[in-house]
């Protein structure tokens, strides 16, 4: 058995590594057996029908698929995966379609399997501080839901209003609070779905402890390549009983980031610290004034909560900070409805940049916060180079940044320089001592820099994890690990000068 497991591992590595193509899939036979299986009103597959899922929130990649399923309940979701392992057919998970990555990128003889319609909050245990709900419930309704019994939950990205925790839990989604209170994998309990072949699995546990292996956080973050999630377990805190918002404006970027790193330093740890250069606060002021200073070179939020008498201490020491670094305007909210204020400002930054460009590309990448100044000096001298303007926004505490690169796509050859403009931002990124992707997953679109960051040995531990859930690699195909020789161009491409465009991606 173990003999057989390696050699038909060693099998798939050897196919990824030669980039082989898996999958012949029969089209016809494909929907025929799939509207014999389901009802009409749970499949799609009309030109029409499924153009609305050819790609995610990156729309510069997009790929029609053979069809499209909602599933209403969890047997659907099983039948649907069943099928398609009959048939050898790719499967792409997909929430709300609101990630930046491609990763929710369709198959073009594949089909996207919909779990928006899995939208139920199952149960609130004010007790065990925990919330169970299905994959397609968005991400701000668990804290409303909460919200009755004093609690919340506490990974909020910007699209929270919109997001499913499904998709949360694929790509490991933080948000402007994760400084302190970690990001989605810190507060997942326990996940249920299904194999590739339709086999039920649980993983993790609502218990203090779990027997075997802890598979949980290998799944959250594997960005629906190991298993679709149905239903997630999520921990909730309860509300803090204090909070306070500091909004400070500075002359530069580099004394915001250098007061961003003394607070750290002193040993407060913020529930959010959020950075904003001049060109966002001037796009978000256009696009709803909250009142930042558009003269600013740089705006920090910097918000403390907690005990009433760990607030008192720590606002104090962070005004004394923030002043000593340079900041010229320092204001504390004066209500919660200034510090909403605040934050809707900061959350707008990414539909802000949509007025004032006809395009943007928002590009993802980590860096340590020693570094912001001097990434941002080098962001500025990339706009000179690639003729474009960046707005950026940093989820500064713990160095995520979200430069936006803006373009015009009806221009011949903008999205090309903004697609090189943001590989340049991340593989500046890794030479910092960084990573690719702080929380909107690699997906399709990182996929060469995967060839930058990680080595073919490690890359091949990669496949082997993924090969252990899924031997043919058909959840989520064209994702996150780069064949050998994609890896061998883009080095080429690397060394010429170029960027391989996305259009060379891989199809299946």
């Amino acid at each position: 058995m173990g003999r057989d497991w390696e050699a038909m591992l060693s099998a798939r590595v050897r196919a990824w590594e030669e980039g082989e193509r898996l999958f012949r899939v029969e089209r016809e036979e494909t929907l025929a057996q799939l509207r014999a299986t389901l009802p009409r009103e749970v499949l799609r597959w009309q030109p029409e029908e499924v153009a609305v899922y050819e790609c995610d929130g990156l729309p510069a990649l997009r790929e029609r698929p053979l069809a499209v399923a909602l599933p209403r309940d969890t047997a659907e979701v099983q039948e649907v995966l069943r099928v398609c392992a009959r048939l050898g057919v790719p499967v792409v998970a997909r929430g709300a379609g609101t990630g930046l990555s491609g990763g929710a990128l369709p198959c073009r003889d594949g089909v996207v399997l919909s779990l928006a319609r899995l939208n139920r909050v199952l149960e609130v245990d004010p007790v065990r501080c925990w919330a169970r709900v299905e994959a397609g419930v968005r991400n701000l309704a668990i804290s409303e839901a909460a919200a009755t019994f004093g609690l919340f939950y506490a990974p909020d990205p910007s699209s929270q209003v919109a997001c499913t925790i499904g998709g949360n839990v694929a790509e490991n989604a933080g948000g402007v609070h994760c400084l302190k209170y970690g990001v989605t994998v810190h507060h997942v309990l326990e996940v249920r779905g299904f194999t590739v072949d339709g086999e039920e699995v649980v993983l993790g546990s609502t218990a203090e402890e779990e027997p075997g292996f802890g598979l949980l956080p290998l799944v959250v973050g594997s960005e629906g390549m190991l298993a679709v999630v149905t239903e997630v377990t999520v921990r909730l805190l309860p509300t803090p009983p204090a909070v306070e918002c500091v909004l400070a404006a500075f002359d530069s970027v580099r004394a915001a980031g250098e007061a961003v790193a003394a607070i750290i330093a002193a040993g407060i740890v913020p529930a959010g610290l959020e950075m904003m250069d001049r060109g966002s606060v001037a796009a978000v002021e256009t696009f709803m004034p909250v009142g930042y200073p558009k003269d600013a070179a740089a705006v920090l939020l910097c918000e403390v909560d907690g005990r009433p008498e760990e607030v008192e201490e720590e606002l104090p020491q962070v005004l004394d900070l923030l002043h000593t670094h340079g900041a010229r305007e320092v204001r504390v909210a004066r209500n919660a409805q200034e510090r909403a204020q605040f934050w809707a400002g900061r959350k707008a930054a990414f539909p802000a940049a949509g007025r004032v460009s006809p395009d943007y590309y928002c590009v993802d990448g980590t860096i340590p916060r020693r570094a912001l100044g001097e990434m941002l000096e080098a962001i500025a001298e990339m706009e000179q180079r690639y003729g474009l303007r960046c707005l950026n926004v940093f989820h500064a505490g713990d160095g995520n940044l979200h430069p936006l690169i803006l373009f015009d796509g009806s221009r011949e050859g903008e999205w090309e320089r903004a697609e090189a403009f943001g590989a340049e931002i991340l593989e500046r990124s890794v030479a910092l001592g960084g990573t690719i992707t702080g929380e909107h997953g690699v997906g399709a679109e990182k996929i060469n820099q995967m060839c930058v960051q990680f080595s073919r040995e490690e890359r091949a531990v990669f496949f082997g994890v993924r090969a252990a859930f899924d031997r043919d690699g058909r959840l989520n195909p064209g994702k996150m690990i780069p064949s050998l020789p994609r890896c061998v161009e883009y080095g080429r491409m690397r060394v010429r000068g170029g960027a391989l465009p996305f259009a060379n991606l891989p199809r299946f």
